[in-house]
């Protein structure tokens, strides 16, 4: 059972959302909050696999629930799922970088507002390629230099290759064609890569691949 705590400050779209993850047998709402500070709360006390949390609250917005969610290693089990009406925006790429293991735009349809659900259950960013492509090219323009004594270090060139794929928006089936290595393999590289630079997951690597300058933007 994918256990929710869904978090926005518009009853009537939490009433929407919740109605359509009720009447999933494998997706239960546990408890709903309309601002962030209750949220981070009800997201504490019951532990959720999927923490769904608009990006702009009042008393707290997403990415500080965000902030606090990643920084509890109490809470390493939850998966933040930021809601916004915008798409991409400076926003959504702050929620990113403090943790969030990806966003969803409130218009999205039925199915796959679902799909994403089960996705982020599993532990898997929600970044298609396309987004992560317009993400980077909007905000990443100039990334940092990696500074001296960096945990890229300690990856291997193998995990190194992998982050630089995961970056490029690849699943872990891509990464294993493009290395020629099993998806198995290719799925322990990435673990690896985010154990040594304790990345919550993948959206988190992306962020990290690009702001240590292990990867560059394309020009547009």
């Amino acid at each position: 059972m994918i256990r929710i705590v869904l978090v926005d400050d518009q009853p009537l779209l939490r009433s929407g959302f919740r109605a359509l993850l009720d009447a999933e047998d494998d997706i239960k709402v546990v408890a709903e909050a309309a601002d962030g500070q209750e949220g981070l709360a009800l997201v504490r006390r019951h532990l959720p696999d999927i923490a769904l949390v608009d990006i702009q609250m009042p008393v707290m917005d997403g990415i500080e629930v965000t902030r606090h969610i990643a920084a509890d290693a109490a809470l390493a089990c939850v998966h933040v799922v930021i809601l916004t009406n915008y798409g991409i925006d400076e926003h959504v790429f702050n929620a990113l970088r403090a943790g969030a293991a990806g966003f969803l735009v409130k218009d999205i349809e039925p199915v796959d507002f679902l799909h994403a659900m089960r996705v982020a259950a599993r532990g898997d960013a929600l970044l298609a390629p396309s987004i992560t492509r317009k993400l980077i090219d909007r905000y990443v323009t100039e990334p940092r230099q990696p500074e001296a004594g960096s945990s890229l270090r300690w990856l291997t060139n193998r995990e190194r290759e992998a982050v630089t794929l995961v970056a490029r928006g690849l699943s872990n089936e891509q990464i294993a064609e493009h290395m020629v290595i099993s998806a198995l393999t290719a799925k322990t590289h990435v673990n690896r890569a985010m154990a040594k630079l304790h990345a919550r997951d993948r959206a988190q690597l992306v962020v990290i691949a690009y702001e240590t300058g292990l990867v560059a933007p394309r020009n547009r």
